[in-house]
């Protein structure tokens, strides 16, 4: 854990912002990123969702001094370093010689499912009979992709509010999020296992295709890596990141808000592992695997947070 205090320094506030320039640089920054999506893609990776962010703190604060705007640089270089690392150990996690895992998921999702697939139930149902992976998509396809796609953006976009807003509660969700990343890491080096769409090219299961992009194939919007490419791992399956993220930013708001309103974040999760389900990318095994490593982060985070902070005044 000790690699995860990351400290934010203390500093005064933002000196003010004319209203005027400040309306003026977002609509640059909006404009500037709008073209960069059209002609380049949707930034995808860490490193680039986290540069387009910088930007759009200094179009917020346009009137602060330079010194100032280095300010985002000087706490976020950690982060930076670990999203480098997990990346890394991520994309070499395939490549140990341990077996990989292909019967056992399906199994359980067969009976989770009644004797089959809940992916393959999804696609008969959602895609179509046969279903074709280049068909036109429906309505629920774009919906589903665009929660898939959401996976790369908001924990990091929460932290990005979180910076801007509250130092110590950015130190708080980062710690978390990085801690969820390489708990996933780690078990992809020790479990690796085959996803549906490739148990159905191996013929343990039905037919099943990959269709987690499909709802955008004809908006023309596409993810674009900017900085982290490369390094795929077609095996790291169990447990669902996405759905593992997805279910801690829900129960971290559910943790933190008050309103009654926030239960309704619960949605997100759920819509998360219908696409990855449905887009067969996933079991729900792996959804539910997903879920308990988020909650044995949060668990474990606050506990060795109260071990040793135990007001959090230092984050502060």
């Amino acid at each position: 854990m000790a690699i995860l205090e990351l400290r934010p320094l203390e500093r005064p506030p933002m000196p003010p912002t004319r209203p005027v320039a400040r309306a003026g640089a977002v609509l640059g920054y909006v404009a500037a990123l709008v073209i960069w999506i059209h002609f380049i893609g949707i930034p995808n990776d860490p490193v680039g969702v986290l540069l387009w962010f910088w930007l759009f703190t200094v179009a917020w604060h346009v009137d602060a001094p330079r010194e100032r705007h280095l300010d985002f640089a000087r706490d976020w270089w950690r982060p930076v370093l670990l999203f480098t690392g997990y990346w890394l150990l991520r994309g070499i996690a395939d490549n140990t010689g341990m077996p990989v895992h292909i019967s056992a998921p399906v199994r359980m999702d067969e009976w989770l499912g009644g004797g089959t697939t809940p992916t393959e139930l999804l696609q008969h149902k959602l895609c179509g009979d046969p279903c074709i992976r280049d068909s036109a998509p429906r309505w629920y396809d774009v919906l589903l992709t665009t929660v898939y796609a959401s996976h790369f953006w908001t924990a990091l976009l929460i932290g990005g509010v979180l910076w801007m807003r509250n130092r110590a509660e950015w130190l708080l969700w980062m710690r978390r999020y990085l801690t969820m990343l390489y708990a996933g890491a780690l078990i992809y080096f020790a479990y690796p296992m085959a996803p549906p769409w490739m148990a159905s090219k191996l013929g343990v299961i039905g037919e099943v295709h990959r269709m987690s992009g499909r709802g955008w194939s004809e908006l023309g919007l596409h993810r674009q890596s900017m900085v982290l490419m490369g390094m795929p791992n077609k095996v790291a399956a169990m447990p669902s990141l996405h759905a593992g993220i997805a279910f801690l930013v829900a129960f971290y708001a559910v943790s933190r808000l008050r309103s009654h309103l926030r239960w309704l974040l619960l949605l997100y999760p759920v819509a998360m592992s219908t696409a990855l389900v449905y887009g067969g990318e996933h079991y729900v095994v792996d959804t539910i695997a997903g879920a308990l490593v988020a909650g044995l982060v949060l668990i474990g985070c606050a506990a060795f947070e109260r071990s040793r902070h135990p007001t959090h005044d230092e984050a502060r």
